[in-house]
């Protein structure tokens, strides 16, 4: 995904510079800087995080926002019923992604619920307070982190994973790392609310190696996977 969204900008800052150049020639004469150009800051960003990302939550929050901000610079729609309207939509759209998101990554939800339900977890909670967790040479068999008001640092990147295990991680006001090992496959399955989960491994899928399934809830707070 992150080549997916290299391109994106790319064709994007190749598109504003062939403006440039055309308007520069008195080919064209289209106007850059139109009454609201700066949301393009906020709408650009968020369509290409609505491709990349695996959580598009938050990109449709965002890219709504831009619109909307646009709409009213260009006087299209009131200002004062964006205010009115911002709060209400943001809710909308975090219940429809709680409600649909075991839907739409049914396969993934339905892997997550089978391996909860069998073999025992170790558990780490942290609240106001910190824990450092390394499994450097141990075998690991899944997880419950919680992190709240508090942060958690789960070092898996020199243990043994043998076959599928599950993180099952949940932040409130408070941050979890997880240093996943480079040779396992990862899956996650996120819920952020006003919080954001960062999947920063970047592989393609291996079916010949075990996964780590990460289900992680943000509240407030942040989950990263490294």
């Amino acid at each position: 995904m992150k080549k997916v969204g290299n391109i994106l900008w790319g064709i994007v800052l190749i598109v504003i510079g062939v403006i440039f150049a055309l308007n520069a020639l008195d080919i064209t004469s289209i106007d850059i800087f139109f009454d609201g150009w700066w949301t393009l800051f906020i709408i650009i960003p968020s369509f290409i995080g609505l491709i990349k990302n695996d959580n598009k939550t938050w990109s449709i929050i965002w890219l709504i926002i831009g619109i909307l901000i646009l709409l009213s610079v260009q006087n299209i729609i009131s200002f004062d019923i964006i205010g009115k309207l911002l709060i209400p939509i943001v809710l909308v759209i975090i219940g429809l992604s709680l409600i649909f998101r075991d839907t739409i990554n049914k396969r993934v939800s339905d892997k997550i619920k089978t391996l909860n339900a069998s073999g025992e977890k170790e558990e780490y909670c942290s609240t106001f307070g910190s824990q450092n967790v390394n499994f450097s040479g141990k075998d690991f068999n899944g997880a419950n982190v919680d992190a709240i008001f508090g942060s958690v640092d789960l070092n898996l990147e020199n243990s043994t994973v043998l076959e599928d295990k599950v993180i099952n991680a949940t932040a409130v006001f408070g941050k979890i790392e997880i240093t996943a090992p480079s040779n396992v496959n990862i899956k996650v399955k996120s819920t952020p609310i006003f919080g954001s989960t960062q999947n920063k491994i970047k592989k393609q899928y291996d079916e010949h190696i075990p996964t780590i399934y990460i289900n992680s809830v943000a509240i407030f707070g942040g989950v990263d996977i490294k």
